[in-house]
C-alpha cells in the first residue's frame, strides 16, 4: 500500500511541476513578445510581472519536480534559496538584477526599459538553464 501512496503522490507532483513550467514558459512568452514592440509601445508593468511570474513558477516547478510545497507567500529569493538547498547547480542563477525579487507581491514594479530588461533577462536565463540541465 505504501509503494502505491507513493507512486501516486510521486504522479501529482509531476503534474503539478508541469503546470507550472507551462505557466512559466507562458508568461516567458508574453514578456517576450511586449519587449518586441516598439520601444514607445512597450508595456514594461507587463514585461516585469510575466518575467516575475515566470521565475516564481520555474522555481515552483523544480520544487515541485522534486516532491517538494510551495507556499503563494514565498518570495523569488526564499524559492530560489530552497532550490539551491536541492540542487547546488542552482548557484549559477542569480536574481540580484530585480529590485523586487525580495517580494515581488508588493506590486512594485520596473518601470525602466533597463530594468524591465534585466527582469526579462533573468527569467530567461532561468529557462535556458533548466533546459540545459534537462529539467525541463
Amino acid at each position: 500500500m505504501n509503494s502505491l501512496c507513493g507512486v501516486l503522490i510521486s504522479h501529482i507532483m509531476d503534474e503539478k511541476a508541469k503546470e507550472y513550467f507551462e505557466k512559466a514558459t507562458n508568461h516567458l512568452n508574453e514578456a517576450n513578445k511586449e519587449l518586441y514592440k516598439p520601444i514607445e509601445d512597450v508595456v514594461s508593468f507587463q514585461v516585469c510581472k510575466n518575467s516575475l511570474f515566470a521565475i516564481e513558477n520555474y522555481f515552483k516547478g523544480f520544487l515541485a519536480q522534486r516532491g517538494f510545497e510551495t507556499k503563494s507567500e514565498e518570495t523569488l529569493d526564499h524559492l530560489l534559496e530552497r532550490c539551491r538547498l536541492v540542487d547546488k547547480k542552482f548557484n549559477q542563477i542569480s536574481i540580484n538584477t530585480i529590485d523586487c525579487s525580495a517580494d515581488h507581491h508588493n506590486n512594485k514594479f520596473c518601470e525602466e526599459i533597463n530594468k524591465v530588461s534585466s527582469c526579462f533577462n533573468a527569467a530567461d536565463n532561468l529557462d535556458s538553464f533548466l533546459r540545459k540541465q534537462q529539467i525541463i
